[in-house]
């Protein structure tokens, strides 16, 4: 007797040796974007971690010896318990801010480098361009602020993403890879881009 149904297996599309490794030479820095964006936005995370316990904890310890100034201790027990209560405080607001801070930057920079993979997609390129409009775009969507922090944000991400995206772009120059405007301007003045043939 034959089952009432059958489970089907799709075949998994399987990438070959060669393809795989031109997979990770044609990619930005050499990092396919399903491994980079998580490790960009864990790198992210990690720093903001670290500059937010830093300025967490001297903002608390601050905050705690501004309360306390009128009420000092005046005995040995009184002062152990003054610092192991702001010792608690100083953990307390640094792991707080840190947690705060290294969550904003993950998120921005994930947003921020699934932004420059779709737009390296949609161009069919990889270049300086892409990068700036995500950082534009990122910038842009996750701003709520005035006309003017506007105008300051806007001004950040285009710094950035000209800085990152140049960086990115000497790399690929370094490493052989055709980058898109330089290879569009070198057939404007006539002379041959990287990924033409010579032959011809």
């Amino acid at each position: 007797m034959e089952p009432a149904y059958t489970t089907t297996q799709r075949p998994r599309p399987t990438l070959t040796r060669e393809e795989y490794t031109q997979l990770w030479k044609d990619s930005r820095l050499s990092i396919p974007p399903l491994i980079r964006i998580p490790a960009a936005a864990t790198t992210a995370f990690g720093i903001g971690m670290t500059l937010g316990l830093a300025h967490g904890s001297k903002m608390a310890g601050l905050r705690f010896r501004a309360e306390h100034a009128h009420r000092l201790p005046t005995t040995t027990t009184g002062w152990y318990l003054y610092h192991k209560s702001k010792n608690y405080h100083l953990a307390y607001g640094g792991l707080k801010e840190g947690f705060k801070v290294g969550a904003r930057l993950g998120v921005l920079s994930t947003a921020m480098f699934c932004a420059e993979n779709l737009f390296d997609v949609y161009r069919g390129s990889q270049d300086l361009i892409s990068t700036v409009m995500a950082s534009l775009a990122v910038a842009g969507g996750f701003n709520r602020f005035s006309a003017a922090e506007t105008a300051r944000t806007a001004k950040k991400g285009l710094i950035f993403g000209l800085v990152y995206g140049g960086v990115q772009d000497l790399l690929s120059l370094a490493k052989g890879r055709p980058v898109g405007y330089i290879t569009f301007v070198r057939k404007q003045i006539g002379k041959p881009g990287l990924e033409s043939d010579p032959s011809r």
